[in-house]
């Protein structure tokens, strides 16, 4: 039997989630939101493939997955997860984004280094059975009595679950330390919808205060060919007094694209000023390869002919910035524009200023339990 004779065949949009600012109250199952690949994984016989959230499969860049998949999961099913390399302080989403790699032989290298895990969160299908219409409290019954007894050890694990609101705020601030993004809310009678926001999802946000050391140009073309400003460049200064980047603030609706033209024109530096003994970061805009520090002017390692070229901006300017968490040393996601603060000094961005959750093992958020099926109901 092949895959296209699953009752629930390839490819498959994932079911979404939509942000929400606090946990919601009533018939709920929550669970720790993690920080990976979006992941179905489809099996049928010997054929596993790991469909991506874009549809697309990751089957080659992950064949401990495939090896181990096979082993955890009956002759005929369809998961949906997540795909999370573990560091050795919790999630590595670096790590994970350089198992996506074109060369085979790396891709096995990195297999054997920085192997991922699978964490199954829903069940779309088993055996003959199309449980997309089912309630996902009946769907996570039978996601337990599948992987419930996988434990904390090997490739593949079962999130934990719970319909108490006070343990998914304890979570939520909790395991944090361990890399996970936040927790996300499902109506326990919720049916599976693919590509549709359905389900909550509560996020880490906090502020902090980012000096803004250059910019990149919107590409798009604006309808009167003018100039708009696409994203600007963060950076705050480390112990040694070095500005290190830590990521962009993007996303900006057209009006304020043009406005920031006006507002960071009086900030660029000639092509003179720009030079490294004038500027931080002057030099990265002429690197070749892409780097493990990620600088912001090398190359994409996702699309080699991707601009991703600056300008270099006199380090005075400073932005208040919402952001999810620190990775390392670099911002995990897009950070958001709140305004700009005029009153602060650029040497007061310091690393210093962010919060830094507490480690937590994964192996706490893994023994976390299992759903109680008859709480609430």
């Amino acid at each position: 039997m092949s895959l296209a004779d699953l009752p629930v065949p390839p490819p498959v949009a994932p079911m979404l989630a939509k942000l929400a600012r606090e946990l919601p109250d009533g018939d709920y199952i929550y669970e720790p939101k993690w920080d990976g690949f979006r992941c179905i994984v489809f099996r049928s016989g010997d054929q596993v493939e790991l469909g991506s959230r874009n549809e697309l499969p990751l089957t080659r860049y992950f064949p401990e997955l495939v090896r181990a998949l096979p082993g955890a999961l009956p002759d005929q099913a369809v998961v949906d997860g997540e795909v999370v390399v573990a560091g050795p302080a919790g999630l590595d989403f670096d790590a994970l984004q350089q198992r996506v790699h074109p060369a085979e032989s790396r891709v096995r290298m990195l297999a054997e280094r920085t192997p991922a895990s699978f964490v199954a969160f829903d069940l779309l299908a088993l055996g003959p059975r199309d449980l997309r219409n089912e309630p996902f409290h009946e769907r996570r019954h039978l996601l337990e009595e599948l992987l419930g007894a996988v434990g904390e050890a090997g490739s593949v694990h079962l999130t934990p679950a719970t319909r108490d609101r006070q343990v998914a705020e304890d979570w939520f601030g909790r395991f944090e330390g361990a890399g996970l993004d936040g927790v996300v809310a499902k109506a326990s009678d919720l049916a599976y919808t693919p590509g549709k926001r359905v389900m909550l999802k509560v996020k880490h946000e906090r502020t902090a205060e980012f000096v803004v050391g250059g910019f990149r140009w919107y590409k798009a073309s604006s309808a009167d060919g003018a100039e708009e400003i696409g994203s600007l460049l963060l950076g705050l200064y480390d112990s040694t007094g070095d500005l290190a980047h830590v990521g962009v603030i993007g996303a900006f609706p057209a009006e304020q694209r043009r406005q920031l033209v006006e507002v960071l024109t009086p900030y660029r530096l000639s092509a003179g000023e720009a030079a490294k003994e004038h500027h931080p970061w002057a030099g990265w805009a002429e690197v070749s390869e892409a780097p493990a520090t990620r600088l912001p002017g090398a190359r994409s390692r996702w699309n080699a002919t991707k601009d991703l070229s600056f300008e270099p901006l006199r380090p005075v300017l400073v932005v208040e910035a919402a952001y999810e968490h620190l990775q390392g040393n670099r911002l995990r996601h897009t950070a958001q524009f709140r305004r700009w603060r005029p009153d602060r000094d650029p040497k007061s961005c310091t690393y210093e200023q962010l919060e830094v959750a507490v480690p937590v093992e994964l192996a706490a958020v893994f023994g976390a339990g299992v759903l109680d099926r008859d709480a609430g109901r």
